[in-house]
């Protein structure tokens, strides 16, 4: 079924909630891997727009959890705002609302075995894949440094855990075996290279969770997928002003949310390139995403944390490429992907970047000092 056909069924749910006015225009919005969404204009002076989504049940099991997350987030986020918050002093910073249905006043509907919400859309901002200019990586960081100091007093008792062994890498490393085992015999150049860099660096898979199984580090609210094209920067002045995408807030690691800012901006080219060769790790740029981020949100980061940020560079760019691969040895039944071979070329991606950060080791590691102790200095 086209767009066109059904611009009325979803127009239909989207009239479902508790919009401000008439529907005048409905499109297909973004090109997410997981769940589907359009964009909904409504009459009034001046016009509004919101998104509607459908969330993928194969990914979100329980999408009632998720929705109480957001729920919980927004309202705590909104409480710190209107507190007022010194970072934002002389910045605009929106956090997305979400919209009660008519009938049963929640922030979802179902229809026809779908899961349907909508929510508010962050007006004059744009979202880019690649990151194009210092000034830019830098509001990237500094976006995300935000969000983790809005929501870091936030209790975890108040959030489910909506997707049990995200971002937990071990736990993607069985799946992984589980799926080999039943996979065919791997074959063609792009899986043999897979196979051999995943069995390389098994042993490093649980460095993150070791360290918080022995106290170094512990769970915190994090995002849990705060790549690039998640964080919306204001039209007229660059500045990040939100975070979007909240289906995977819960209980984390913010070295998960760290380390998927950094694969993501970093890689000049994108995850989406077919250019191997030319992956790498953009070092000039993780100055200047940790510079934004530890701006905002080194008041609460222990030495631990600090400790552990170059491990968790190095582990999400490889948790990444691990998750594509599976996915590719599985049919493709989690990304979405659009030709034959799309989940390996990813994972290739993935860990080529991989690569290019441990060849960086000893500069990554000398960065991170460096902006430590400069923010020691300043303090």
């Amino acid at each position: 079924m086209t767009l066109g056909d059904a611009k009325g069924e979803l127009a239909a749910i989207a009239a479902a909630f508790a919009l401000p006015g008439p529907i005048l225009d409905l499109e297909r919005l973004g090109n997410g891997n997981v769940n589907d969404s359009y964009l909904v204009v409504c009459d009034g002076d001046p016009l509004q727009r919101f998104v509607l989504q459908r969330l993928n049940r194969t990914v979100f099991a329980q999408p009632e959890l998720v929705m109480a997350n957001m729920m919980a987030i927004a309202a705590h986020v909104e409480a710190r705002l209107t507190q007022g918050c010194a970072l934002l002093a002389e910045r605009r910073w929106e956090h997305p609302r979400l919209l009660l249905s008519r009938a049963e006043g929640r922030p979802w509907v179902e229809r026809d075995g779908g899961f349907w919400r909508l929510i508010s859309f962050i007006e004059s901002s744009r979202s880019f894949d690649v990151v194009a200019s210092a000034e830019q990586a830098r509001e990237v960081g500094f976006g995300l440094g935000v969000f983790h100091h809005l929501i870091s007093d936030l209790p975890l008792a108040g959030l489910a855990d909506t997707l049990e062994g995200f971002h937990v890498t071990p736990r993607y490393l069985q799946h992984y075996d589980a799926v080999l085992a039943r996979a065919p015999a791997p074959a063609g150049n792009g899986v043999l290279l897979c196979l051999a860099f995943v069995e390389q660096r098994r042993a490093f898979a649980s460095v993150l969770e070791a360290a918080r199984e022995n106290g170094q580090l512990r769970l915190r609210p994090i995002h849990g997928d705060p790549k690039i094209n998640n964080v919306m920067m204001e039209a007229c002045s660059g500045r990040a002003c939100a975070l979007v995408d909240l289906d995977t807030v819960k209980p984390g690691l913010i070295h998960y949310d760290i380390g998927d800012c950094l694969r993501s901006c970093c890689n000049p080219l994108g995850e989406e390139t077919g250019d191997l060769e030319a992956v790498h790790f953009d070092i000039a740029l993780c100055r200047e995403v940790l510079s934004g981020y530890l701006a905002a949100a080194s008041g609460f980061l222990t030495a631990a944390d600090y400790d552990h940020l170059y491990g968790a560079m190095r582990l999400i760019s490889f948790e990444l490429g691990l998750r594509f691969f599976t996915d590719h040895l599985a049919g493709n039944v989690y990304f979405k992907t659009d030709r034959p071979g799309h989940n390996l070329q990813r994972a290739l991606v993935q860990f080529r970047l991989t690569e290019s950060i441990e060849a960086q080791e000893t500069q990554i590691r000398d960065l991170i000092a460096e902006l430590r102790a400069d923010l020691a200095a300043a303090s």
